[in-house]
């Protein structure tokens, strides 16, 4: 305890470091602060009536728990940092298929500034295709709460002030996220998720509490305590588990000197795809959701058990979806061929294995044993939240036993750390542990 007091201490100690977090947390509190502003039109206590009667289950509790609760609240942020996200998804997969984005991506710092601008432009057409659906969501809402008119303005002007609003507000969500970036300690974009998502950590706590208290069951609250800490630590293992291939270069000749030839590693990360596997089988598991909307009277049906995220053959096909989309998303971010030629043409080799193609085998064999087992633990994870609910855990708690809003909370966790040891050790101070140093997902060479 003595020694994470003296962190503390030297934390604190350090001007920067200490002006960039007090900087990152009034950013943060900007934002949650926003969450709780209702958009123009909109009577909030009417809304507030309505909501809490409402389901927020399923694709609108999911949507809402990356708001940071902005999405149930009608808020100007409603939409909060998503489109961006959906924005730069679109953007590094054009990366890898588009000749032009190609190009763009190895011009250096002059290609990643227009790349940022394209992501900028396609995330306010993003938004506002998002607003206009959720103009359509507030809509459908006021007319199966029977009469109850929260709306208090013309639709036509509603529709076109909803639009602005929640473009704008995430842009400045956006320009928020990288001012935390530049001045603040962490990603900033990363920050604003992981701080919407752990807002509903405290809510859903005190629902389970309160659950398991009134039944009596205050022991079942602490078993899920500890087997929440125990998910916790394997998450944990999984952002920071790498398989490290020895590399050595020859010496070469540099001016009039030579430089003697020296060992490095490539860390191939165990799950080097990150949570992008879990978020395309989501996107995916929403259809049959949306067909079941058009299609009421098949609620019975196999709609219905698609639609449910309990049951067997759900939780059976996003396994299966997870996981082939982890090989899928490491193929196009882990180039085997690439890195041979990399090393090929900096003097590099792996030792006992020839440069060029064998190295590219090599390393293609030793990425798909790694992401074998990487793959079933992801998709382990994000099944979880269904074992958690087959257990009576409430679904507000649940969601916090995997799936994309723990990864995402660890990975945002460890990369802040990770900065802020760094500051500590640059000063000469000791790290946040005594052996070993934390790696967050840049730490351990992650591409997302």
């Amino acid at each position: 305890m003595k020694g994470f007091i003296d962190t503390l201490r030297n934390i604190w100690k350090i001007e920067e470091l200490r002006n960039r977090i007090l900087f990152t947390l009034g950013m943060l509190l900007v934002f949650r602060l926003g969450s709780f502003i209702v958009l123009p039109g909109v009577d909030a206590e009417m809304y507030r009536a309505v909501i809490g009667s409402g389901n927020s289950g399923g694709l609108v509790g999911l949507i809402n728990l990356f708001s940071g609760g902005g999405f149930n609240n009608a808020s100007i942020f409603a939409l909060g940092i998503m489109p961006y996200i959906s924005a730069s998804i679109a953007v590094q997969l054009l990366t890898f298929a588009v000749p032009y984005f190609q190009k763009l991506q190895k011009e250096g710092e002059s290609g990643r500034r227009q790349l940022n601008q394209i992501t900028r432009y396609l995330t306010v057409i993003v938004t506002a295709f998002q607003a206009s659906g959720y103009y359509v969501y507030l809509k459908s809402m006021q007319s199966g709460a029977g009469g109850a008119e929260f709306i208090i303005v013309n639709p036509t002007l509603f529709w076109v002030s909803t639009v602005v609003v929640l473009t704008s507000g995430t842009l400045f969500c956006m320009w928020l996220g990288e001012r935390i970036t530049d001045r603040g300690i962490g990603n900033g974009i990363s920050l604003l998720i992981m701080i919407g998502i752990v807002a509903g950590l405290p809510g859903g706590l005190i629902a389970e509490f309160g659950l398991r208290e009134q039944s009596g069951q205050i022991m079942s609250f602490v078993l899920e305590l500890v087997f929440l800490v125990v998910i916790v630590m394997a998450c944990v293992a999984l952002v920071q588990g790498v398989r490290r291939i020895p590399v050595q270069y020859a010496k070469q000749m540099r001016g009039n000197r030579m430089v003697v030839g020296h060992r490095q590693y490539i860390p191939i990360k165990v799950n080097a795809a990150g949570v992008m596997p879990i978020i395309f089988a989501q996107a995916l598991m929403f259809i049959p959701g949306f067909f079941q909307q058009l299609m009421p009277a098949s609620s019975s049906g196999v709609l219905a058990l698609m639609n449910d995220y309990t049951s067997a053959p759900y939780n059976i096909i996003y396994f299966v979806l997870v996981v082939l989309f982890t090989y899928f998303y490491t193929a196009i971010t882990v180039n085997p061929v690439q890195i041979a030629d990399d090393l090929k043409r900096n003097g590099g080799f792996i030792p006992g294995v020839k440069p060029g193609r064998r190295t590219a085998e090599f390393m293609d064999n030793i990425l798909s044993r790694v992401t074998l087992p990487g793959s079933i633990f992801l998709g382990l994870i994000a099944i979880m939240p269904a074992f958690a609910g087959a257990f009576g855990v409430s679904q507000a708690f649940a969601l916090f036993f995997g799936g994309t809003s723990l990864l995402i909370m660890v990975g945002v966790v460890l990369d802040t750390l990770q900065q802020i040891e760094s500051h500590l050790l640059m000063r000469h101070y000791d790290g946040l542990m005594k052996s070993g140093r934390i790696k967050g997902r840049a730490g351990a060479g992650a591409t997302v």
